[in-house]
């Protein structure tokens, strides 16, 4: 039988066939080849001459290739931005806690794990499948925001095939990591989540529209739970990275996509508390620090 990995690929590369508009069926061929072919006159000239319709021929069927083989590259490209968004707040669980059943809970009685991220660490999330899952969506969200620019047709395919690898790697994580066994339940969750996607696009395309205040709430309300003990700088550097990441994405040219996009999340967002520590132009004659009073005594 073949593996999990070797089934995830072929369902990926199935539906991306079955989906993706731009691949023609094998009767456009021959419309190319009867429409380069060469019009025999009894005239004598050079444009119905055979070296250049033999030229254009090949320049179909060079293009018909390529979009024959786009579908395997979008496949291939979104699978390497998913697995850089997923590994930002990788966590995992001890086998030795699963096997005596004594994982820790958090209060809502999810398993906590183990992870070193910088999320984990400097941000103070707890490692569990929901903080995994919000902050690999944080980082899909800005992915899709500069998919957007794409024509439709071609968005919407990179856009299917990222959400694919989430959600197969999601339902993995819970059959291996917290031992979620039962399909239908693992489906109940996934369902869940969709709708948390769902929700998060449209809080972070508000968020984007409408300035950081509203952006930072929504980052509040998803990925920190709406937790009365957030530390105000963290949101403040995370909605600066995302500005950031986003004004980066932008300017990467639409071929280029396929592998500059990984290099964007290199950038950690630990590293924007530099500039939210910064006081702003506006406010530097106002933060002037008071002196202490000095009573004098008298002699």
């Amino acid at each position: 039988m073949a593996c999990q990995c070797c089934r995830r690929q072929l369902a990926l590369l199935v539906r991306q066939a079955a989906t993706a508009t731009e691949v023609r069926s094998a009767s456009s061929i021959r419309q190319l080849s009867v429409a380069s072919s060469p019009r025999f006159d009894h005239r004598r000239n050079f444009g119905s001459t055979p070296s250049q319709s033999q030229s254009t021929f090949r320049e179909a069927i060079e293009k018909y290739f390529r979009r024959k083989a786009e579908p395997y590259r979008v496949v291939h490209a979104t699978q390497d931005i998913y697995k850089a968004c997923a590994r930002e707040a990788l966590y995992t669980i001890p086998d030795k806690d699963r096997k005596a059943g004594t994982i820790p809970k958090t209060a809502e009685g999810e398993d906590i794990g183990e992870g070193k991220t910088m999320w984990h660490e400097d941000f103070k999330l707890p490692p569990t499948f929901s903080t995994w899952s919000q902050v690999t969506m944080l980082h899909m969200y800005l992915v899709f925001a500069r998919l957007r620019n794409l024509e439709r047709e071609t968005a919407q395919s990179w856009q299917r095939q990222l959400v694919d690898h989430f959600f197969f790697d999601a339902e993995e994580k819970m059959d291996l990591t917290h031992g979620i066994s039962s399909r239908g339940l693992r489906h109940r969750y996934l369902k869940d989540l969709f709708i948390q996607w769902r929700g998060i696009i449209a809080a972070y395309d508000e968020g984007v529209i409408k300035g950081d205040p509203v952006l930072a709430a929504a980052v509040w309300r998803n990925v920190f739970k709406a937790r009365e003990d957030v530390d105000v700088r963290t949101l403040a550097a995370i909605v600066s990275w995302m500005r950031l990441c986003l004004k980066m994405l932008d300017q990467i040219p639409d071929e280029s996509l396929y592998y500059q996009t990984l290099a964007v999340f290199k950038w950690p967002a630990k590293n924007e508390l530099t500039l939210v520590d910064k006081p702003a132009r506006e406010l530097e004659g106002q933060l002037v620090q008071e002196q202490p009073l000095v009573q004098k005594v008298a002699v």
